[in-house]
């Protein structure tokens, strides 16, 4: 297919899909207008379920489906990442130079990395209740253990980051989504269906599913995190040309 063939099939194929979207866009309600049916269902749905959040109650359990779609995309962008960047016959690695740190530096990124750890673990487990959920809270607790990188230097962080454990949490996070869909299966409901009892609203152990579903989101998305970050990090810090002195 020449240059400008495959021009003239993205130009036709981005015209219509301007057109689905104008037309869709045409049909939406009116801008500030009194008329929600689909928020008032939620709304409905959400409180029916004993989920506070609303928007925990979309994601993990009306469009459960999807979100195992989003999740899957992180998991296998990061396994692509890391058949990409391995290490090999051509390169070597090599232990990067300790970089100096400014006292106030290593003294208040020391003392977020706890504080940031706990606010992320904090957001998943409150992920029903609350704002935030799975993917907020995991992004920031994997971000609190690269603040020891920060307030020490690259060594440090890969003692308290062994990939291969973290290699098998994105797994297993991605697998605890995908059995618990299956368990709405053999309970005699649906994939993804919330089976469990829904316990007391605005209680932590409320909603059903939507609890254990947003964990294994937050345990998935914290682990791919880390090894997404790991792979780069090496690649800059440790990774070089065998031939290179």
């Amino acid at each position: 297919m020449t240059r400008r063939t495959r021009m003239w099939v993205l130009v036709i194929g981005g015209a219509g899909l301007a057109v689905l979207l104008a037309l869709a866009c045409f049909r939406l309600p009116d801008f500030g207008g009194a008329s929600h049916p689909y928020g008032e269902r939620a709304v409905r749905a959400a409180l029916a379920r004993h989920t506070a959040n609303v928007v925990s109650s979309v994601n993990f359990d009306q469009r459960a489906f999807d979100t195992m779609g989003e999740e899957s995309i992180l998991f296998v962008a990061v396994l692509g990442t890391v058949v990409l960047l391995r290490q090999t016959r051509d390169e070597r690695q090599h232990q990067p130079e300790p970089a100096p740190v400014l006292p106030p530096v290593r003294r208040y990124a020391l003392i977020a990395l706890p504080v940031t750890l706990l606010t992320g673990l904090y957001v998943v487990a409150h992920g029903q209740l609350s704002p935030g959920g799975g993917f907020q809270g995991g992004v920031v607790a994997a971000t609190a253990l690269h603040l020891l990188y920060i307030a020490v230097d690259y060594p440090a962080l890969e003692r308290i980051r062994p990939t291969d454990v973290f290699k098998v949490g994105d797994a297993a996070g991605e697998g605890a989504y995908l059995v618990l869909g299956i368990a709405g299966v053999l309970w005699g409901t649906s994939f993804l269906a919330d089976f469990l009892p829904r316990g007391t609203f605005n209680m932590l152990a409320s909603g059903g599913t939507v609890p254990l579903l947003n964990a294994a989101v937050g345990m998935e998305v914290a682990c791919a995190v880390v090894v997404l970050l790991a792979g780069f990090l090496d690649q800059a810090l440790e990774i070089e040309e065998a031939d290179e002195k």
